[in-house]
Protein backbone atom coordinates (compact mmCIF):
# COMPACT_ATOMS: atom_id res chain seq x y z
CA UNK A 1 0.00 0.00 0.00
CA UNK A 2 2.67 2.38 -1.23
CA UNK A 3 2.10 5.58 -2.72
CA UNK A 4 3.81 8.83 -4.29
CA UNK A 5 0.28 11.04 -2.70
CA UNK A 6 1.00 11.47 0.70
CA UNK A 7 -2.60 12.19 1.40
CA UNK A 8 -3.96 9.60 -0.67
CA UNK A 9 -1.24 6.74 1.13
CA UNK A 10 -2.70 8.18 4.62
CA UNK A 11 -6.65 8.02 3.18
CA UNK A 12 -5.82 4.39 1.95
CA UNK A 13 -3.73 3.51 5.59
CA UNK A 14 -6.70 4.67 7.43
CA UNK A 15 -9.56 2.60 5.37
CA UNK A 16 -7.04 -0.43 6.18
CA UNK A 17 -7.40 0.49 9.62
CA UNK A 18 -10.98 -1.02 9.88
CA UNK A 19 -10.88 -4.71 9.16
CA UNK A 20 -14.26 -4.84 8.21
CA UNK A 21 -14.69 -1.64 6.79
CA UNK A 22 -17.33 -1.50 3.77
CA UNK A 23 -15.55 -0.38 0.49
CA UNK A 24 -18.21 -1.13 -2.33
CA UNK A 25 -15.80 0.75 -4.42
CA UNK A 26 -14.07 -2.21 -6.58
CA UNK A 27 -10.75 0.10 -6.52
CA UNK A 28 -8.56 2.43 -4.61
CA UNK A 29 -9.50 6.03 -4.75
CA UNK A 30 -7.28 8.13 -6.59
CA UNK A 31 -5.37 11.22 -5.20
CA UNK A 32 -8.20 13.41 -7.07
CA UNK A 33 -10.79 11.98 -5.49
CA UNK A 34 -8.99 11.47 -2.13
CA UNK A 35 -9.16 15.24 -1.97
CA UNK A 36 -12.58 15.69 -3.46
CA UNK A 37 -13.36 13.06 -0.27
CA UNK A 38 -11.15 15.09 2.05
CA UNK A 39 -12.86 18.37 1.02
CA UNK A 40 -16.39 17.20 1.67
CA UNK A 41 -15.40 15.52 5.04
CA UNK A 42 -14.41 18.69 6.21
CA UNK A 43 -17.48 20.52 5.32
CA UNK A 44 -19.10 17.52 7.53
CA UNK A 45 -16.82 18.09 10.19
CA UNK A 46 -17.21 22.08 10.05
CA UNK A 47 -21.04 21.05 10.98
CA UNK A 48 -20.34 18.49 13.62
CA UNK A 49 -18.62 21.25 15.32
CA UNK A 50 -21.50 23.54 16.07
CA UNK A 51 -22.52 20.40 18.43
CA UNK A 52 -19.34 19.71 20.52
CA UNK A 53 -21.85 17.38 22.73
CA UNK A 54 -23.04 15.31 19.90
CA UNK A 55 -20.25 15.99 16.77
CA UNK A 56 -22.03 14.65 13.97
CA UNK A 57 -22.31 16.29 10.82
CA UNK A 58 -23.01 15.97 7.54
CA UNK A 59 -22.98 16.88 3.66
CA UNK A 60 -25.11 16.30 0.88
CA UNK A 61 -22.89 16.76 -2.67
CA UNK A 62 -23.95 17.59 -5.97
CA UNK A 63 -21.67 14.23 -7.12
CA UNK A 64 -21.53 15.84 -10.87
CA UNK A 65 -21.31 19.90 -10.23
CA UNK A 66 -19.71 19.50 -6.69
CA UNK A 67 -22.03 21.86 -5.16
CA UNK A 68 -23.74 21.35 -1.31
CA UNK A 69 -27.16 20.74 -1.59
CA UNK A 70 -27.56 20.18 2.12
CA UNK A 71 -25.97 20.65 5.44
CA UNK A 72 -27.08 18.90 9.15
CA UNK A 73 -25.65 19.14 12.45
CA UNK A 74 -26.92 16.29 15.07
CA UNK A 75 -29.72 17.84 16.56
CA UNK A 76 -31.10 15.15 19.07
CA UNK A 77 -31.31 16.96 22.38
CA UNK A 78 -34.77 18.60 20.72
CA UNK A 79 -35.89 15.54 18.58
CA UNK A 80 -34.41 12.20 18.83
CA UNK A 81 -33.96 11.01 15.40
CA UNK A 82 -32.04 14.25 14.17
CA UNK A 83 -28.79 12.82 13.46
CA UNK A 84 -26.61 14.48 11.48
CA UNK A 85 -27.76 12.58 8.28
CA UNK A 86 -31.72 13.10 8.88
CA UNK A 87 -30.82 17.04 9.18
CA UNK A 88 -29.41 17.00 6.18
CA UNK A 89 -31.87 14.98 4.20
CA UNK A 90 -34.69 17.18 5.79
CA UNK A 91 -32.38 20.33 4.49
CA UNK A 92 -32.47 18.74 1.23
CA UNK A 93 -35.89 18.07 0.91
CA UNK A 94 -36.68 21.24 2.13
CA UNK A 95 -34.83 23.16 -0.78
CA UNK A 96 -35.53 20.79 -3.97
CA UNK A 97 -37.77 18.18 -2.66
CA UNK A 98 -37.75 14.40 -2.72
CA UNK A 99 -36.55 14.02 -5.87
CA UNK A 100 -32.58 13.81 -7.91
CA UNK A 101 -31.32 11.56 -4.91
CA UNK A 102 -29.16 9.73 -7.70
CA UNK A 103 -26.95 12.63 -8.09
CA UNK A 104 -25.94 12.42 -4.52
CA UNK A 105 -23.39 11.65 -2.20
CA UNK A 106 -23.66 12.09 1.69
CA UNK A 107 -20.56 12.88 3.48
CA UNK A 108 -21.06 12.29 7.61
CA UNK A 109 -18.50 12.27 10.09
CA UNK A 110 -19.40 9.18 11.40
CA UNK A 111 -21.02 5.40 9.89
CA UNK A 112 -24.40 6.00 9.66
CA UNK A 113 -26.24 4.15 12.43
CA UNK A 114 -29.02 1.81 11.61
CA UNK A 115 -31.48 4.53 11.42
CA UNK A 116 -29.81 6.59 9.58
CA UNK A 117 -28.75 3.82 6.95
CA UNK A 118 -32.33 3.19 6.77
CA UNK A 119 -33.53 6.52 5.83
CA UNK A 120 -30.38 6.97 3.26
CA UNK A 121 -32.01 3.27 1.70
CA UNK A 122 -35.45 5.18 1.77
CA UNK A 123 -33.75 8.14 0.04
CA UNK A 124 -31.94 5.78 -2.49
CA UNK A 125 -28.60 7.71 -2.25
CA UNK A 126 -26.10 6.15 -4.23
CA UNK A 127 -22.90 7.16 -2.06
CA UNK A 128 -22.08 7.31 1.37
CA UNK A 129 -18.68 8.56 2.21
CA UNK A 130 -17.99 8.73 6.39
CA UNK A 131 -15.07 9.03 8.70
CA UNK A 132 -15.60 7.37 12.13
CA UNK A 133 -16.25 3.55 12.15
CA UNK A 134 -19.63 2.22 14.04
CA UNK A 135 -16.50 0.46 15.66
CA UNK A 136 -14.57 3.30 16.83
CA UNK A 137 -18.07 5.37 17.64
CA UNK A 138 -18.93 2.34 19.77
CA UNK A 139 -16.41 2.91 22.22
CA UNK A 140 -17.73 5.77 23.38
CA UNK A 141 -20.99 6.67 22.86
CA UNK A 142 -24.05 3.84 23.50
CA UNK A 143 -24.92 2.75 19.48
CA UNK A 144 -27.03 0.12 17.71
CA UNK A 145 -24.03 -2.22 16.47
CA UNK A 146 -25.29 -2.52 13.01
CA UNK A 147 -22.95 -1.61 10.22
CA UNK A 148 -24.37 0.74 7.55
CA UNK A 149 -23.32 -2.22 4.90
CA UNK A 150 -25.54 -4.44 6.61
CA UNK A 151 -28.59 -2.30 6.53
CA UNK A 152 -27.89 -1.58 3.00
CA UNK A 153 -27.59 -4.85 2.08
CA UNK A 154 -31.00 -6.02 3.53
CA UNK A 155 -32.40 -3.57 0.89
CA UNK A 156 -32.62 -5.86 -2.18
CA UNK A 157 -33.66 -2.56 -3.80
CA UNK A 158 -31.26 -0.12 -3.21
CA UNK A 159 -28.47 0.01 -5.42
CA UNK A 160 -25.30 1.58 -3.26
CA UNK A 161 -22.02 2.44 -5.61
CA UNK A 162 -20.04 3.85 -3.20
CA UNK A 163 -19.92 2.97 0.81
CA UNK A 164 -16.30 4.03 2.08
CA UNK A 165 -14.68 4.60 5.63
CA UNK A 166 -11.98 6.39 6.80
CA UNK A 167 -11.90 9.13 5.15
CA UNK A 168 -9.82 11.71 7.67
CA UNK A 169 -10.89 9.26 10.80
CA UNK A 170 -8.05 10.56 12.74
CA UNK A 171 -9.87 13.78 12.45
CA UNK A 172 -13.44 12.67 13.44
CA UNK A 173 -12.08 10.29 15.67
CA UNK A 174 -10.48 12.92 17.87
CA UNK A 175 -13.27 15.01 17.94
CA UNK A 176 -15.79 12.24 19.38
CA UNK A 177 -12.96 11.31 21.62
CA UNK A 178 -13.10 14.84 23.25
CA UNK A 179 -16.47 15.73 22.92
CA UNK A 180 -18.40 17.98 25.43
CA UNK A 181 -19.94 15.65 28.03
Amino acid sequence: MTSRHPSRARFLTSCAAFSSAPAIALAAPSAQQVARHERYMREAIREAKRNPKWPFGAVIVDSGSGEILARGVNASAGNPILHGEIVAINDYVARYGNRNWSRATIYSTAEPCSMCAGAIVWCAIPRVVYGSSTLVVETMIEQISVRAAKVFAAAPFYRNSLLLGGVLAAETDTMLRNRVK
